[in-house]
């Protein structure tokens, strides 16, 4: 008779369970959606990296954040473009940040990179901190690399809003295309 009684709780706890899981999904992303969510995106080198931390009373003390500063053109519209692009996460020191899983990788963000990032202009990220944020975290930051053919943004796979190489000149043609409509 007692398991009857737990019966309601068993179910209240997997309710919770799955709705956790559906929570804490990945977006996933074709280029036509990424194209449709963000300010814009960036061709261009990272010239500066810099980690900061906020202290706020409403979401926490030590919220640390990572500032990408990239240099070169938007992938949209092929205008000049030099543009901060901030993300959760990062270390000041060895010793304090925070890493955060949902972060790109620590070789796609290397000072002198060539990368497409797209972002997404955002009012507060967390501790009130307004910057143009890296749209889909990991997901909205792609490495060029150069080829004999020219130059190639790494596709990521299945779900990711760039899923195979794709020639720069391609996806600037695709990007241009989608935003015009």
């Amino acid at each position: 008779m007692r398991f009857t009684s737990l019966k309601p709780w068993l179910g209240a706890a997997a309710l919770v369970a799955v709705a956790s899981l559906a929570w804490a999904q990945i977006e996933r992303l074709t280029l036509a959606d990424m194209a449709s969510k963000v300010t814009n995106a960036v061709d261009g080198t990272i010239t500066q990296s810099k980690v900061f931390r906020v202290d706020d009373p409403i979401d926490g003390p030590e919220l640390f954040f990572t500032t990408l500063t990239i240099q070169g053109q938007s992938a949209i519209d092929g205008k000049p473009l030099t543009v901060d692009v901030t993300f959760p996460g990062g270390f000041i020191s060895p010793d304090e940040g925070v890493s955060n899983s949902e972060a790109p990788s620590a070789d796609d963000i290397k000072v002198g990179n060539r990368v497409v990032a797209f972002f997404k202009a955002t009012e507060n990220m967390g501790g009130g901190v307004k910057a143009n944020q890296l749209y889909a975290s990991h997901g909205g930051l792609y490495r060029v690399i150069e080829t004999k053919n020219g130059s190639v943004v790494q596709g990521r796979g299945e779900g990711y809003a760039i899923q195979a190489n794709t020639k720069i000149a391609d996806l600037r043609m695709q990007l241009s295309k989608l935003r015009a409509k």
